[in-house]
């Protein structure tokens, strides 16, 4: 194993502290066993993308579908980065939620468009201001009215969503921009102040929670002032799965959200996550989200709908991520830190 520690005044920002360990593909637990065809499929959803010289050489011979395990060892080394922050592993999903294109006396909370006013101040309004004043009412913001709040809120944390009418049909949303406020965990909150303790925490807790306490369950709601409006994505089919940060289809099992000051979006990346459930396997790097933040914090796709939703918010475990980067640029790094 080699070992890159960069520290220093002249590295920017996120770079200050950050140590990268390169390792050996025997160093990684499970990596034998895992389905590389699986992953290199992902990869080749995205890595079209990606326009470095070192990525489209890689995406270009993983296009000619080679055998997959031995790509990824013959052109990648496994790296670790590490900011001084301990590893965790959660996971989301897409939420389907029951909606209408039409408001009524069951479908009475607006899923919002983002405002012109929100693109250009950043921040602009708080989730209150949005929520309790008159400024998203009577300009045509609405892309639909669905007949949970609750719902609706963890379809904010999500992102994503599908949205199903009355009629059978089902509409699907993704995120269309937001009102730059820091998010703030109201599941940390709850713990906070007492009502539970940290492993009892879920996302299915915090909605029976906020549900049996409506008064005080909406004021927890607004403890969170980051707002996510949505857009709606007619070009996705409804069997694939939601678009992520790269304007892709995400997929089950093999999707990890990740902070990209620290991760390449496209990247592969190999989880060991332990827990209770470990899981020892290879994903692409192709989402992100407000609440990862950090070089070991990831954030794994279940799929949509309710079982993938209580799967997800069950999941809250340590471990270890190693990028795959391209193996040139992973000695480089260390060939730039030499004397």
């Amino acid at each position: 194993m080699l070992v890159l520690a960069l520290s220093g005044p002249g590295l920017p920002a996120v770079a200050q502290d950050i140590r990268h360990d390169i390792l050996d593909f025997s160093d990684l637990q499970g990596w034998k066993a895992d389905d590389h065809a699986a992953a290199l499929e992902v990869f080749l959803n995205t890595c079209a993308d990606l326009d470095d010289p070192d990525w489209t050489a890689l995406c270009a011979l993983a296009g000619q579908r080679p055998d997959a395990r031995a790509f990824f060892e013959l052109f990648f080394r496994p790296v670790v980065i590490n900011d001084g922050k301990r590893a965790l592993f959660t996971g989301y999903f897409e939420p389907e939620l029951n909606g209408a294109l039409r408001p009524d006396a069951r479908y009475r909370y607006p899923v919002y468009r983002e405002p012109p006013e929100a693109k250009r101040s950043n921040p602009w309004l708080t989730r209150r201001d949005i929520l309790e004043t008159d400024v998203m009412r009577g300009r045509d913001l609405e892309i639909a009215w669905v007949d949970d709040p609750v719902e609706l809120f963890f379809l904010q944390i999500q992102g994503s969503g599908r949205i199903r009418l009355p009629d059978g049909r089902v509409i699907r949303v993704g995120y269309g921009g937001a009102n730059g406020h820091e998010y703030r965990s109201i599941g940390v909150e709850l713990v906070r102040r007492g009502v539970y303790d940290v492993h009892q925490v879920s996302a299915e807790v915090i909605k029976n929670w906020v549900r049996r306490n409506p008064v005080e369950g909406r004021e927890l709601l607004m403890h969170n002032p980051s707002y996510v409006f949505f857009r709606r994505i007619d070009q996705v089919p409804a069997e694939r799965g939601p678009l992520g940060a790269m304007n892709r289809s995400v997929t089950t099992g093999r999707t990890v959200a990740v902070d990209p000051a620290f991760v390449p979006l496209g990247a592969p990346v190999w989880i060991e996550k332990a827990g209770a459930d470990p899981m020892h396997r290879l994903m692409i790097a192709q989402d992100t989200g407000s609440a990862i933040k950090g070089a070991q914090r990831a954030d794994i796709f279940f799929g949509t709908g309710d079982a993938a939703g209580l799967a997800a918010g069950k999941l809250r475990d340590p471990g270890r991520m190693a990028v795959l980067m391209p193996i040139q640029r992973a000695y480089a790094m260390l060939m730039e830190q030499e004397p």
